[in-house]
């Protein structure tokens, strides 16, 4: 197998892609009023699954980045964490256990968090490639206020995440040398990334 491994010039445009989500995020959050202080919430414990080995690639750079005993205790919470989680997926239920890179409130990993965790709170709708346009209504916090402005007759502001997806995808496209179509794709909650380590796809014959 072959460790992929994010090289510059895409860690570059990945983090210029996270930095124009945000901006998009918080002019719709400030629209709405909306922020996460004093939330009885945390999203951070909810099962969200990642698709790209860019992504993944880019969480491994950040996990590096922590030192011995910070890598081996996020390591063993990882992996309790999946245990826990296949229990409860057993069960047909969708898990909702603290994200093993938060510690008292706060991701460890903040810079190097995924585009689910930087989109997730404000509403949100995606072009897809057939034409066909998906809403997202965002976290319950933002879906009350939601509905308190459209009793008064007022338009919901959303993120159009087409651009940023498209941006992704192109990325990871670059990444497999434009051969994305041959390797299985990734769908990987945080646990899974961090006790997987690098990801990897099958050594080309050519380099064997």
């Amino acid at each position: 197998m072959k460790e992929l491994v994010l090289p510059a010039d895409l860690t570059e445009r990945l983090e210029s892609l996270y930095v124009e989500m945000e901006k998009q995020y918080n002019n719709v959050a400030r629209a709405l009023g909306f922020g996460c202080e004093g939330c009885s919430d945390n999203c951070c414990d909810s099962y969200f699954l990642h698709h790209t080995h860019a992504e993944w690639a880019y969480l491994r750079q950040g996990f590096l980045l922590l030192d011995q005993e910070q890598q081996e205790t996020v390591l063993a919470r990882s992996k309790e964490y999946l245990e826990q989680s296949q229990k409860i997926l057993a069960k047909g239920e969708r898990p909702q256990i603290m994200c093993p890179l938060n510690e008292n409130g706060l991701c460890i990993l903040y810079k190097h968090r995924l585009l689910v965790c930087r989109t997730h709170g404000v509403p949100a709708r995606m072009r897809r490639p057939d034409g066909q346009t998906l809403e997202f209504p965002g976290c319950f916090r933002c879906q009350e206020i939601v509905a308190e402005r459209e009793k008064s007759g007022l338009k919901t502001p959303r993120v159009d995440r087409t651009k940023h997806l498209t941006e992704l995808v192109n990325i990871e496209s670059e990444l497999l040398e434009f051969k994305r179509h041959l390797y299985p794709r990734v769908k990987l909650c945080i646990a899974e990334m961090i006790v997987k380590e690098f990801p990897t796809i099958p050594t080309p014959h050519c380099e064997r």
